[in-house]
């Protein structure tokens, strides 16, 4: 964004320019609304004097009481000051604004009253004494500048009366300071009002840190429910192609395999497309099945992390000490993340690595479901080599995991991943 220079900021804040006169009528306005709080706690001293100490307690206790009371209207008068007159919005406060007023009396323990009460009693009138510096600046600026249309009209014996001309001087220093004052005015006025706006933001509106912690925790919920609804349709998709698209090619497999070995008399031709689409029904099925299993195997949801892992392990043409503790089970969601960590980082050993041993341990450890895979391969794995350990990772983080890989040149390799449980 580029810099206002000197000359134009000195002339947006003109004694003359829209600024100014916006700027101090907003700092005038706020003046007896910044004072109000102090009026409503003083309101009851001057009809009862106490003269004893149950009676000064009650007195306190009825100042305090009414104080409380006007919070919501002065907070929703010096909002709709901010709108008017600013264009400043200041949205309401969850739990202040949305109750009725008399329970505001019990809500002495919520942050938000005592933000309320802070501007009113303490910021609102420093900032009032600042208007009424801005509104004196004016006026004596004013005054003093004019001094010499209205010193001919002062009696003689004044020191500024134009009668006496070894006073003329007075005058003329006189009228130098109200002009100063009147150049100075708006940038008082412009002071206070950037201030008032930003206290009243503050104080007046929803805390920002507060805010900003709820919407990580609806953003946190948002992606649970999202990452929880991807993982049911999976499991869906998985039903659907296991007793559907697999029973059928199961049963094309086994007619077409019937055919290859019960039909006779067909000629050569005839019996090597049968033989051929045999084998390629067969073929179907198996990358159906590897489809159907890396979607979301059934006995993970069935048996759990256990026999699904020890599944994925006796597949591998690799020594794989498997070792897994996680009782209590975890929710679906963190045991698929869990399996398809697995069940990646041992593709990547089978593929990369070049090792003949792989470690895998799973153990729950309180509210954390910690997976570790290390093998005894060549090393050298970069997340950023287009090995799926990227997309692995991101996997992880999607349910607020995290995921570390330590793989030096020469080996080994290892993968350590944590989960949360609670979830």
């Amino acid at each position: 964004m580029a810099s206002i220079s000197p000359a134009r900021r000195a002339l947006a804040h003109a004694p003359w320019s829209p600024a100014a006169w916006r700027d101090t009528t907003f700092v005038a306005s706020g003046v007896p609304l910044q004072f109000a709080g102090w009026v409503v706690l003083c309101s009851v001293w001057p009809f009862w004097a106490p003269v004893n100490l149950t009676q000064i307690l009650l007195v306190l206790a009825a100042s305090c009481a009414l104080t409380l009371l006007a919070l919501r209207p002065l907070t929703r008068w010096q909002r709709e000051r901010c709108w008017a007159m600013l264009g400043l919005h200041i949205p309401p406060m969850p739990g202040f604004d949305e109750e009725r007023a008399w329970r505001v009396l019990r809500g002495l323990r919520r942050p938000e009253v005592w933000r309320v009460l802070r501007y009113h009693l303490v910021v609102g009138p420093m900032l009032a004494f600042g208007g009424l510096a801005a509104i004196a600046a004016w006026a004596g600026g004013a005054i003093l500048a004019s001094s010499g249309a209205y010193t001919w009209a002062l009696p003689g014996t004044s020191p500024l009366s134009s009668v006496d001309k070894a006073h003329a001087v007075r005058v003329g220093i006189l009228s130098v300071v109200g002009v100063l004052l009147l150049i100075a005015a708006p940038w008082v006025a412009a002071g206070v009002r950037s201030l008032d706006a930003r206290a009243a933001a503050a104080l007046l509106g929803p805390d920002r840190a507060a805010e900003l912690e709820r919407q990580v925790e609806d953003l946190a919920e948002k992606r649970a429910s999202v990452v929880d609804a991807a993982d049911l349709e999976r499991r869906r998709i998985e039903r659907d192609l296991h007793d559907g698209a697999q029973q059928r090619l199961v049963s094309l497999a086994l007619n077409l395999g019937l055919a290859r070995e019960t039909l006779t008399g067909v000629p050569d031709d005839a019996m090597r497309v049968i033989v051929e689409a045999h084998e390629e029904a067969k073929e179907a099925l198996t990358e159906l099945r590897n489809l159907i299993r890396g979607l979301h195997p059934a006995v993970l949801e069935d048996l759990g992390l256990d026999a699904a892992l020890s599944g994925v392990a006796a597949r591998v043409p690799l020594e794989v000490r498997l070792r897994v503790q996680v009782e209590p089970r975890a929710s679906s969601t963190v045991e698929a993340v869990a399996y398809f960590v697995v069940s990646e980082a041992l593709t990547n050993v089978v593929k990369h690595a070049k090792a003949t041993a792989v470690d895998v341990a799973v153990i729950r450890e309180g509210e954390r479901l910690r997976v570790t895979v290390a093998d005894d391969g060549v090393g050298g794995a970069d997340p950023a080599g287009g090995t799926g350990l990227t997309g692995l990772g991101r996997r992880v983080r999607s349910v607020d995991g995290t995921f570390r890989i330590t793989s030096p040149a020469g080996g080994p390799t290892t993968i350590t991943v944590e989960l949360p449980c609670a979830l």
